[in-house]
């Protein structure tokens, strides 16, 4: 019997009778914090299950919940046992002693013994974040919580009265910003289903489908495994949850294919690399960044999503452009016919892949329901569409149920700890005000500049999101780098979106590249090489933030003509600009022309009417006059 996988069946079966309100149908009321707890002290026993404290434990991966049985699990150490037990106690505390737990709220402050269970659950949610994420984020946690202790003995703009670490565990245990606030809220019912149905569209077949028919599509294409790769990446990414995941998916198959067709290793793994990064922020579903970012920043989740539709478009025609400019100046061999799926029988064998796709915005945008309800009805038609096939392989039978909900819980667990830990810094910085004063900082170093202030958020994002997942790194941003953009005036949605796209650039951007690492065993390359063309291919994800910042056009803000205009000129910039990176447009580019091709699609993407005007004038110049010249050099040879 596979217990793990009937635990997680449990999990899931929990949960999907929680966010269905079920128990409201029958007359009973569960607390929101109360079935946090509970969701919260589930995660955790999971994680401590599965991932041992050290790489040379006995353990089982931390992505194989299979190879966990009784016998394992008798021979976990002491202070695993400890840590679960911690949980346990601070989180039952809030379930079967509910009246006693208001009561802190009531009085404004802990006892004893609720110090000591909010000390608890934050030793343990630290340990667990650091098992499945790294040291990064317990790191940054403990030194804003570290400041706010000690804040009157610190300098400048971190100096403050500072709290004792009771009035911090408070904050953390019994706050609404603390460990069972909103991020952890969304956790454990938004992000949870859109994990399950990714999971479900992945055991069905839709992972390989996308694959089949983006080779079907783009295959005889100059460059077509490369471009297969951006559009596989791009569909399925979005609900993949993670670019490293994702890269670790798609990539199996496209980055031999890319090397087999003639790219470098090193090319191959950054296309997949940025590809896979850029699901994040790809609506509809964005990596369930939309999701956290709506309940933020209090807007509808149909306004996120559309305000980040056209950025993304443009992030991944900057892409696309450069693998087909590479492959024209690299010579990269076609594929034939014979190589390449009919592109007809794909669509036909797995157009009901497509069914769940459209329930989804349906109920999202249409009818419009919640979020995860229509994340629900979504899953449910991905089941059963599963049976339009003849292929029983691709039924969603038992064992598929199985591993379906096995493999979200192994998705879910980290991003519940993640969800709980952050809370603790979030409640410190409420408390010592040290986000509103880093804002005040930046922007007295900016001195109160857009552009200037722009560019130090964007490194400073860059910066903190390096070793941290998608969406630890936008609570973390969201929290600290956003508030001195929107002091400024940029709206919030530009403002959430700006960090986002900086936070995710750490991605593919060394040395902490996590996409690109995820790359290098199926590529052979090297880091630093890959690192470098990484950044190379996903410049968009540096520039066109700051195109819809100072263009809220691009964002879908304004009348119908200001947005067609705005993404024309910004879409042209874009090709323009990869053609400049990669070093050819129709024809080889000198390096004068190469830097001037560059500066006239900057100021293509660039605001207004007028530079764009001078941009596509400049552009159409010397990618013309460099095509003319290359032809009169190939009719008049040298020495003829």
């Amino acid at each position: 019997m596979n217990i793990p996988a009937l635990f997680s069946t449990l999990i899931i079966g929990y949960h999907l009778i929680m966010v269905g309100n079920v128990p409201a149908s029958f007359g009973l009321f569960v607390p929101t914090r109360v079935h946090a707890a509970v969701s919260l002290t589930m995660a955790c026993i999971v994680i401590f299950l599965t991932v041992r404290a050290w790489k040379n434990a006995h353990a089982a991966p931390k992505d194989d919940l299979d190879s966990i049985d009784v016998a394992a699990s008798s021979r976990m150490p002491f202070y695993d046992w400890l840590l679960i037990g911690a949980v346990v106690l601070a989180c039952g505390y809030i379930v079967f002693f509910r009246a006693n737990f208001d009561r802190y709220a009531m009085f404004g402050a802990l006892d004893m013994q609720g110090m000591i269970l909010a000390l608890l659950l934050g030793v343990a949610l630290l340990e667990a974040v650091r098992r499945t994420s790294g040291i990064a984020l317990p790191l940054i946690i403990m030194f804003f919580v570290a400041i706010t202790i000690f804040q009157q003995f610190l300098p400048g703009v971190l100096y403050g009265v500072g709290y004792p670490p009771g009035r911090i565990l408070y904050s953390a245990y019994v706050g609404e910003a603390g460990f069972f606030g909103q991020p952890l809220r969304v956790a454990v019912s938004i992000i949870l289903v859109y994990i399950l149905f990714g999971s479900v569209m992945q055991v069905t077949g839709a992972g390989q489908w996308v694959i089949d028919l983006a080779m079907a599509l783009t295959g005889r294409s100059r460059g077509g495994p490369a471009k297969a790769s951006v559009l596989a990446s791009a569909m399925f990414g979005s609900i993949s949850g993670s670019p490293s995941s994702n890269v670790a998916t798609t990539g199996v198959f496209t980055i031999p294919l890319m090397k087999s067709v003639g790219y470098t290793p090193a090319f191959a793994g950054a296309t997949e690399a940025v590809a896979s990064t850029g699901g994040q922020i790809l609506p509809p579903v964005m990596g369930a960044i939309a999701f956290v970012m709506a309940d933020w920043i209090g807007v509808p989740y149909s306004q996120v999503v559309m305000a980040a539709l056209l950025p993304a478009i443009l992030y991944y025609l900057v892409i696309f452009a450069s693998v087909h400019f590479q492959a024209h100046k690299q010579g990269v061999r076609t594929l034939s016919t014979s190589e390449l799926p009919q592109a007809g029988k794909i669509f036909v064998e797995g157009w009901r892949f497509l069914l769940p796709i459209v329930c989804l915005l349906f109920f999202l945008f249409i009818v419009p329901y919640p979020p995860e309800i229509a994340g629900i009805f979504a899953t449910l038609t991905a089941v059963a569409a599963s049976f339009l096939t003849r292929n029983r392989s691709q039924w969603f039978t038992l064992g598929k149920l199985l591993t379906s909900c096995h493999q979200t819980v192994l998705r879910w667990v980290g991003i519940v700890a993640i969800t709980a830990a952050v809370g603790l810094m979030v409640g410190s910085l409420e408390l010592s005000g040290v986000g509103i004063k880093l804002s005040a900082f930046l922007l007295e170093v900016s001195n109160g500049n857009l552009v200037a202030t722009l560019v130090l958020v964007g490194l400073a994002s860059l910066f903190l999101g390096m070793g941290l997942d998608a969406i630890p790194a936008y609570l973390t941003l969201a929290t600290l780098m956003a508030p001195a953009l929107i002091q400024l005036g940029v709206p919030d949605i530009a403002a959430h979106l700006f960090v986002v796209y900086w936070g995710l650039a750490s991605f593919f951007t060394p040395p902490m590249c996590l996409a690109v690492f995820v790359s290098l065993p199926l590529s052979g390359a090297k880091m630093w090489e890959t690192g470098w063309e990484a950044v190379r291919l996903g410049i968009a994800a540096f520039l066109i933030p700051y195109a819809f910042v100072l263009e809220p056009a691009l964002l879908m803000r304004g009348e119908v003509p200001e947005i067609v205009l705005a993404f024309t000129t910004a879409a042209i910039g874009s090709v323009g600009l990869a053609a400049a990176i990669r070093g050819y447009a129709a024809t080889p580019l000198d390096p004068l022309s190469r830097m001037t091709l560059a500066a006239a699609s900057i100021m293509l993407i660039a605001p207004g009417v007028i530079l764009p005007i001078i941009g596509f004038a400049v552009g159409v110049i010397v990618v013309v006059g460099n095509y003319l010249l290359q032809r009169r050099r190939h009719s008049f040879p040298t020495g003829a």
